[in-house]
């Protein structure tokens, strides 16, 4: 016997889900619901099948095949327009004209013994046989009537409670003889229950109901799809699950990666090459999709999660479905009942209120709060750009894709034929990107000067030798599954925020220029780009003293790009050294903040042991540096930003240095005592660039072990600094903890508070109010000075739910009081 899959239903009612997907591919336990329904057929020797295919054919063709690999003879009958479910069937009845044939949905979850339906049509003789269940809420289903032999006495088609006389229900599934297709019109919409069957009745042809027993669920809304998920988890439908039962209720699918600090409370399903990291907790009733990441804190209960979805830290998931190819970031809330389309992105500390439905390819913006459905417009991102360029989750908020546009876009506002240069670190993710990134910038009629890795400063100097600009590509610091891409002008600093927003128009807009064919750029490696760095470098930063001073420096390049230009040189410098680390580890290409303070305790062990006059350690892309003392003792990154300007300042006696304004006010007592002034900044690097340019300018730094040397460029520059720094200590003949001792000790403190996007105004604006008579400073966010001199400085970061506040008195106490007090003012502003 044969038998028919109607695979045509656009399913309305469970949209957005079937918005991009039809009804029969929605995946119930991570297998489409159509494929459950062809392994029960198969189970009972069914393995001949028609599919009836309309909304979205060709995804349910190019998905199950020909049937091969479910070991069945699969043919499809394509209906040019909706006929109906009688209409649907007559469309195949070349295929069924010769034998008798069993009807089913293929968007219905069921585990009825199809052997004992076919058993009970041949027993009866019948010309139709209805397969029938009984259900405790009959109201969106047909209501039917038999007699005690079985007959159908009586159909009524989705009743009022008033019209109920029956749980029993039909299913959709029958069992028929070919002569039915005598009853059915061809090509006009026709259905079994409401024209067909009730003409047989009439005619008194045997239309028999035989009541099953077993699973039937007809998922057809959103409450009836989540109750299969759990049906299936909890063993209530005999269907296969694939994977092992990792403990009692507990299904972790081949390839699947969950960490044993992972938090798991079945019945659940993770579906195959799903991550699931340290912390996350996952509940009862969860469905967890192929290539799904879960980041760690993250929540899920009764949450069905399709297939290649990224699930932010601490982000949480209640009774809500989620669809294939999401980006759910970081501390994003989604409620009971919400669904959430393909290819949507649900922004950092979002909410979205329960029975919400998001329709594909939305973006729910960072702090939003939805509590209404999301059809028509799309809630795009204000902007690209971050603190650190255009950064994201590699692979899921970057993709190389993205990374195309974003070329493409930044070509468009260059002349045709400019000169680009590329850079990357040594992570994997970033080469990948960069050749993207190249393909994309020569097919916009750009050259492409290719330096491959090499440490951010050396991009950036490179690219201010006769570029148009550069891009370079790194591991976001301190976060290894993301990137950051790059943007410089042609001197090498980061694109003002005028060429950010002309780089945002044409990408928003899509408006890429592409080349004719004989303008594609080239592609060049420009040789010897260590020596011409370091050789510039010397050149221009003082290195009197060095060879003479009999100096022995440990040098740590932490497995980074920057030891590839320490090799070259420390051999110049003429400086004794120790370099530890030199060799690129593509598995570390960042660090987090345990990993660089173990790295610097060892460093300072090497230093103490081996006597040298100081140690210094590297980023990973050279850009900052990390100091220890002859002793052995980290010098803290702020305290190493007033060491250095005591020594600049003392050496230099005039000019002025730029610093941020979250520095200590100890630094303007060290450089008024050398005669140098300071230049306060914003914390933007951009900021302290723009001042860092300046002939005046004699240093720069941030405190975090960004330094700034003028003579040589605007930008942080480690292996810059390091140059200097080995010039100051030998010619001042004075050790690293000699000056920080006669450096007086700052009090400054810190702290992070969570804000929602939509109150971060309303905070400044009362810190403002509660400022009152006060000195306040708004070079950056909001200073508030007290008549005593301490200060409190509240600043919203742009990039994420958070404000930032520094403090600084005479001591910590004074500090922490002074953070507590307006700490309560920007939590009160913010509840």
């Amino acid at each position: 016997m044969k038998a028919v899959v109607m695979a045509g239903g656009e399913g309305t009612r469970l949209r957005p889900m079937t918005s991009s997907m039809p009804k029969p591919l929605l995946p119930v336990a991570n297998r489409p619901i159509m494929e459950h329904v062809l392994r029960l057929l198969k189970r009972h020797g069914l393995n001949e099948t028609v599919v009836t295919v309309q909304f979205l054919a060709s995804l349910v063709k190019n998905y199950f095949g020909d049937g091969e690999e479910l070991g069945m003879e699969l043919t499809y009958a394509n209906e040019e327009k909706p006929l109906g479910t009688a209409g649907s069937v007559k469309n195949a009845e070349e295929a069924l004209k010769d034998d008798a044939f069993l009807v089913i949905s293929g968007d219905a979850l069921t585990d009825f013994d199809l052997t004992e339906l076919i058993n009970f049509h041949k027993e009866k003789g019948a010309l139709v046989t209805v397969c029938l269940t009984r259900v405790p809420n009959p109201l969106e289903f047909g209501i039917t009537i038999v007699d005690e032999e079985g007959k159908v006495e009586r159909f009524l088609e989705k009743p009022t409670w008033g019209q109920v006389f029956s749980d029993t229900v039909n299913t959709g599934i029958y069992v028929m003889e070919p002569e039915v297709f005598d009853y059915v019109e061809a090509d006009v919409p026709v259905d079994w229950s409401g024209d067909v069957f009730p003409q047989l009745m009439k005619e008194g042809k045997p239309v028999y109901g035989y009541v099953a027993e077993g699973y039937w669920e007809d998922v057809g809304t959103h409450e009836s799809y989540v109750k299969a998920q759990a049906d299936v988890l909890e063993g209530k439908v005999d269907v296969e699950i694939d994977g092992f039962e990792l403990s009692p209720g507990v299904w972790i699918a081949e390839g699947a990666e969950v960490h044993p600090d992972a938090v798991l409370r079945g019945p659940l399903y993770i579906g195959d090459y799903a991550k699931v990291e340290a912390g996350a907790e996952i509940r009862e009733h969860t469905v967890v999709g192929s290539n799904v990441v879960v980041k760690s804190g993250a929540f899920l209960h009764k949450a069905v999660v399709h297939d290649n979805v990224y699930i932010g830290q601490h982000s949480n998931l209640r009774g809500c479905v989620v669809g294939k190819n999401t980006d759910i970031m970081r501390a994003a809330r989604i409620e009971d009942g919400a669904v959430i389309g393909d290819e949507c992105l649900v922004g950092e500390e979002s909410i979205i209120q329960g029975n919400v439905r998001v329709y594909p390819f939305k973006t729910i913006e960072a702090g939003a709060f939805v509590n209404t459905s999301v059809i028509w417009e799309s809630r795009g991102q204000a902007h690209l750009f971050g603190a650190r360029g255009v950064s994201g989750i590699l692979n899921v908020e970057i993709t190389p894709e993205l990374a195309v546009r974003l070329a493409g876009a930044y070509a468009t506002t260059l002349k045709k034929g400019s000169t680009v240069t590329t850079a990357r670190d040594h992570s994997r993710g970033a080469r990948a990107l960069k050749r993207a990134v190249i393909s994309a910038l020569q097919a916009s009629a750009i050259d492409v000067r290719d330096l491959e890795n090499v440490p951010l400063p050396v991009a950036r100097q490179q690219t201010a030798r006769g570029s148009a600009g550069g891009i370079m590509i790194r591991t976001t610091p301190g976060v290894p599954d993301s990137v950051d891409i790059m943007f410089f002008d042609s001197q090498g600093a980061d694109l003002s925020q005028a060429s950010q927003r002309k780089l945002d128009r044409v990408f928003a807009r899509q408006e890429y220029r592409r080349a004719f064919p004989g303008e594609i750029g080239d592609l060049h490696f420009p040789a010897s780009v260590f020596d011409s760095y370091t050789g510039s470098l010397l050149r221009n930063v003082d290195t009197t003293g060095i060879a003479e001073s009999g100096l022995k420096v440990v040098v740590d390049a932490s497995n980074g790009s920057a030891g590839l230009v320490l090799p070259s040189l420390l051999g110049k410098l003429g400086v004794d050294s120790l370099t530890i680390n030199p060799g690129l580890d593509e598995s570390r290409p960042t660090e987090t903040g345990d990993m660089r303070r173990s790295g610097l305790v060892r460093l300072g062990e090497i230093v103490a042991s081996s006597r040298a006059a100081f140690g210094v350690r590297f980023d990973p892309v050279g850009e900052r540096l990390s100091l220890v003392d002859e002793k052995g003792r980290i010098v803290e990154d702020d305290r190493a930003l007033l060491v250095m300007l005591d020594l600049v300042a003392a050496e230099r006696r005039s000019g002025r240095v730029a610093l941020p304004v979250t520095t200590t006010r100890i630094a303007e007592q060290v450089a008024a005592y050398h005669g140098t002034q300071v230049e306060w900044t914003t914390t933007s690097p951009d900021d302290l660039t723009r001042v860092g340019g300046d002939e005046t300018t004699i240093f720069g730094g941030d405190g975090r072990g960004g330094f700034i040397v003028p003579e040589f460029s605007s930008v942080f520059d480690g292996t810059a600094a390091f140059v200097r720094l080995i010039g100051l200590v030998a010619r001042t003949q004075l050790t690293l903890s000699q000056i920080d001792a006669r450096i007086p000790r700052a009090h400054v403190l810190k702290r992070d508070l969570a804000t929602p996007w939509a109150v971060k105004g309303l905070v400044m604006r009362r810190v403002v109010e509660a400022a009152g008579n006060r000195f306040v400073d708004t070079t950056d966010g909001v200073r508030v000075v007290e008549t005593d001199g301490r200060w409190v400085m509240v600043l919203p970061d742009p990039a994420e739910a958070v404000t930032h506040l520094w403090a600084e008195g005479p001591d910590d106490a004074s500090a922490q009081a002074l953070l507590d007090e307006w700490s309560s003012v920007v939590d009160s502003a913010g509840r």
